[in-house]
């Protein structure tokens, strides 16, 4: 089997271990989306989960439930972009031999 094979069986036991740190401190970020100003905050982790949602009172009406639904999912959206750009998986990306990691959703 030789010698390429023995490069390739270590490329990919490294690999292995990065993608083992990246998961690991995907865990550890935590990342806040907001909308309408800063009216609506979202904080979510890096496995996507909602950790703390917090609406001002200032727009809260009872007369426009669909302006605050809206401003909720606005926020949760710049919540995941911004995890996004600032994911360890971004530095995979790019990296020869990998595929393209934001077809993964990364």
């Amino acid at each position: 089997m030789g010698k390429g094979f023995a490069k390739r069986k270590k490329q990919a036991k490294e690999m292995q271990e990065q993608f083992a740190k990246m998961q690991e401190q995907m865990e550890k970020i935590e990342v806040t989306g907001q909308a309408g100003g800063g009216l609506v905050k979202i904080t979510i982790n890096g496995e996507h989960d909602v950790l703390k949602v917090e609406v001002n009172p200032e727009c809260v009406d009872p007369e426009d439930v669909d302006g605050i639904q809206d401003l909720i999912k606005a926020a949760f959206q710049d919540a995941n972009k911004q995890l996004k750009e600032n994911s360890p998986m971004q530095e995979m990306s790019g990296m020869p031999g990998l595929p393209d990691l934001g077809a993964f959703g990364l």
